[in-house]
C-alpha cells in the first residue's frame, strides 16, 4: 500500500531531478587562436546558458566587425563558421548521478546551440 506521504516524497524526488538535469553546471573550455595565450573558460550554471554565451560570443564579435550596422542578423551556418573558427572549443557538463564533469567536443555544442536557438524561436 502506499500512502498519500510517500508520493509527497516521490514527487520532490522527481522534480528535483528534473532541477539537476536542467541546471547542470556546463563550462566552456576555448581557445580563439593556435597562440596558447588565447585559451580560457566560461562558467555557467545550465546547458543553455553556456549556448547562449556561445551566441553572445559570436555576436560581439560581428558587433565589433561592423559597430555601424544596428540590427545584425545571422543564420546557423554564420554560427557554425564561428564555432568551427576557433582553434578549440570543449564543454564540461556537471552529471549529478555520478558528480563528475562530462566532456562533449565541438559537434555536440554544435548540436546543443541548434537545439537552444530552436527552443528560443518558438
Amino acid at each position: 500500500m502506499i500512502y498519500p506521504f510517500d508520493w509527497f516524497f516521490y514527487l520532490l524526488l522527481m522534480l528535483d531531478l528534473c532541477y539537476m538535469q536542467s541546471n547542470r553546471h556546463t563550462i566552456i573550455l576555448m581557445q580563439a587562436s593556435q597562440n596558447r595565450a588565447t585559451r580560457t573558460f566560461m562558467d555557467f550554471d545550465s546547458i543553455s546558458q553556456a549556448m547562449d554565451g556561445i551566441c553572445g560570443l559570436y555576436e560581439r564579435k560581428l558587433k565589433a566587425i561592423n559597430p555601424a550596422i544596428r540590427n545584425l542578423s545571422y543564420d546557423i551556418s554564420d554560427l557554425y563558421n564561428f564555432i568551427d573558427g576557433l582553434a578549440d572549443l570543449s564543454a564540461l557538463v556537471y552529471d549529478h548521478s555520478i558528480q563528475a564533469y562530462l566532456p562533449y567536443d565541438r559537434q555536440w555544442i554544435k548540436h546543443k546551440t541548434l537545439q537552444h536557438l530552436e527552443k528560443l524561436a518558438g
